[in-house]
């Protein structure tokens, strides 16, 4: 596996990055659920990513409810400066005003809260999970330079931001002579590729490397999906339409419309006439887009695993990619903009 550099940083990272939500058991979830994998699962996971050369590993304090993070630590144990761990933290951690945001209060109970569940006495990457209205983005910048000048923090990075939310936050670094954003995660695939507009050529203009997620779209590239026909049981997207939460249900709804539905066929037809599955053709396409640093996977298994970087390994013929970019211009698309589904 490659490593490059991330962003404007001699931070080097494999162009495959290990996404962990699916990492830890919900309350409810038992062994084999579909929503998520146990612990051994996981540490089989984290195992062969390594060995395969991969160094990136991310997670969430809000994942499983901080499970992931315990997951993940106990993972690397021994073997933790060898890997670039990468958290995250602005989603809720209890019921008060004051335990969500980006706020120097939230985050600095946040942060110790990641570092005592990874088991660790430092993260690699630290990064905003979304936006904050709520907050002035100084005291945000400003507090997360001092992690870093802590050493409780090596880089740090964003999820979720805009253009102008990228650049605001760099602005108030430099203003303050503090340490500016080395990355963004966000979501890009052949079904939502509305940051090539604006997003990557700030993020090229302002230094940030890019670690994309949901390169399958959910799951809808990966031809588990069909026109006119429901979401099978247990499928990530039944899953999701069954949810209580609105923003889980519109997210499922607005990957499964019909422009979507047809990209997905697409990508079929190609996979089929390269002998390839259309998750590896979908991956490969994401994989050598410009301005990408690193693919952010998110097995639930050790098989999934091992899927998803044979496709990371795969080089699409020029007229394939021409012809997926074609069928799969953001004009003819519903972009699929906002948190992942369940954050």
């Amino acid at each position: 596996m490659r490593h490059t550099q991330l962003g404007r940083s001699g931070l080097k990272v494999s162009t495959a990055c290990l996404g962990t939500m699916n990492f830890g058991m919900r309350p409810g979830m038992g062994p084999g659920s579909a929503g998520g994998c146990d612990e051994t699962e996981a540490a089989r996971i984290v195992d062969a990513f390594l060995e395969a050369g991969g160094n990136v590993i991310d997670t969430a304090d809000a994942y499983n409810g901080g499970e992931s993070e315990r997951v993940v630590g106990r993972a690397v144990r021994g073997r933790r400066d060898s890997v670039v761990l990468a958290t995250k933290a602005f989603l809720p951690q209890g019921p008060g005003p004051n335990d969500r945001g980006l706020s120097r209060a939230h985050l600095t109970r946040a942060l110790e809260g990641s570092l005592r569940r990874l088991g660790t006495d430092h993260v690699d990457l630290y990064q905003c999970h979304q936006w904050d209205d709520s907050t002035p983005i100084e005291e945000t910048m400003a507090t997360l330079d001092g992690f870093v000048r802590s050493g409780k923090v090596r880089y740090i990075g964003c999820s979720n931001f805009t253009a102008a939310q990228i650049v605001e936050s760099q602005w108030a670094a430099e203003r303050a002579g503090g340490t500016p954003f080395v990355s963004l995660q966000s979501q890009y695939s052949l079904l939502a590729r509305s940051i090539e507009a604006e997003i990557l050529p700030v993020c090229r203009r302002h230094g940030l490397g890019t670690l994309v997620w949901s390169p399958l779209g959910g799951g809808v590239l990966a031809g588990r999906y069909r026109r006119g026909e429901a979401p099978g049981p247990g499928t990530r997207m039944a899953r999701l339409r069954a949810s209580p939460m609105p923003m889980a249900r519109a997210w499922a709804d607005g990957l499964l419309n019909e422009p979507n539905l047809v990209v997905a066929e697409h990508v079929a037809e190609a996979a089929a006439g390269l002998g390839a599955t259309p998750a590896a053709v979908a991956l490969a396409w994401v994989r050598r887009r410009p301005g990408v640093t690193s693919v952010v996977v998110g097995p639930r298994t050790l098989d999934q695993l091992r899927d998803n970087l044979a496709g990371l390994d795969l080089d699409l013929p020029p007229e394939v990619a021409a012809r997926l970019d074609e069928v799969s211009r953001p004009a003819r698309t519903a972009p699929v903009d906002g948190t992942r589904a369940g954050e």
